[in-house]
């Protein structure tokens, strides 16, 4: 790389923000949210609510076999546009035994 405009390099030093700020939007939420809930006086993890959704299923409860990074294209924009069944098979989370959520540590243990 030889012979950097002053434009390219402001776009990779925006491009780097943009990725820093999507890496930490998470974690930026999580603290937001969990500073709210203490100020309310609810439980910092759940928010009273007594569960807490399962990070490998999303809540859901089941999962397409192959893991997070194998999709069909064309099954997936079926089933969002129109709603139909999927052809994929899902399997049931083996993190939460296909309930999609679990008990909150902090709130719901028994006194």
């Amino acid at each position: 790389m030889e012979n950097i405009t002053a434009s390219e390099l402001a776009g990779f030093g925006v491009g780097t923000l943009l990725l820093c700020a999507t890496i930490a939007a998470p974690r930026v939420d999580s603290f937001i949210s969990t500073s709210q809930r203490r100020s309310l006086g609810m439980c910092t993890k759940c928010g009273d609510l007594k569960m807490i959704a399962c990070s490998k299923c999303k809540g859901v409860g089941s999962v397409k076999p192959g893991g997070p990074f194998s999709f069909n294209l064309v099954d997936d924009l079926y089933q969002s546009f129109w709603g139909g069944e999927s052809n994929v098979r899902s399997i049931a989370c083996t993190n939460c035994q296909g309930r999609g959520h679990f008990s909150c540590p902090n709130c719901s243990k028994l006194p």
